[in-house]
């Protein structure tokens, strides 16, 4: 259970800060920016490692928690419990957001819903959430997961992965990379185009990488 609220609070993090501030930027007419942004994200990921890490692993993401349960690093039933509780965080932060931002902004936005940029089809934008996931799940493994990573630079690393999808993949697709980042505020604002773009385009991108990293960097002992 522990585990179970560790994630619940992390996934609130995440989205509560992550999409407030694309709120908080349609508010301000832009002042905080693609770079304050993407900065958002990746620091309320860093606050979520470096607080609940010891407790749950931090996933604060179905696809990662998908990414440990096809690498056997997680039981089914534990992976389901993690996505329910990331779910869940994701919901109650969107429902906040709704009542707590100015309804202006939060309505010309969805509530910092990701959504796909004009001329970005539904394809396009699966495979960029396919590729920047691949690289925030590489990240992972190649610094938590790995026993010879650099453990004490992880959640910097993971969440300046975030930061840099961003800056790519923002004024695309919202770079999601997280089924949950979009779940929260799209429940909230009742904005769910082209949701199989950030359901299944990150958890394609995760699992992809944790086979890749698993089975040919991964040292076996």
């Amino acid at each position: 259970m522990r585990a179970y609220l560790a994630e619940l609070f992390a996934t609130f993090v995440l989205i509560f800060i992550g999409a407030g501030s694309v709120v908080v930027n349609q508010h301000t007419g832009g002042a905080v920016g693609l770079m304050g942004i993407a900065v958002a994200h990746g620091l309320a990921i860093v606050f979520g490692i470096n607080v609940i890490g010891h407790i749950s692993g931090a996933h604060i993401n179905p696809a990662v928690t998908v990414a440990m349960l096809v690498t056997k690093r997680i039981s089914a039933s534990r992976a389901l419990g993690y996505i329910i509780s990331q779910l869940l965080g994701a919901l109650v932060a969107g429902i906040l957001l709704s009542a707590l931002l100015p309804e202006t902004a939060s309505t010309a936005v969805h509530l910092g819903a990701t959504q796909l940029a004009s001329g970005i089809g539904y394809g396009t934008g699966f495979v960029l959430e396919v590729l920047l996931t691949f690289l925030l799940v590489m990240a992972i493994f190649g610094t938590v997961v790995d026993p010879r990573g650099n453990k004490s630079t992880a959640s910097f690393v993971i969440g300046l992965t975030i930061t840099m999808g961003i800056f790519i993949g923002g004024p695309l697709t919202g770079a999601a990379l997280n089924p949950a980042r979009f779940f929260g505020p799209a429940f909230a604002s009742g904005m769910w185009a082209n949701c199989g773009v950030y359901w299944f385009g990150p958890i394609v991108g995760a699992v992809l990488a944790a086979l890749f990293y698993d089975k040919l960097l991964l040292q076996k002992s």
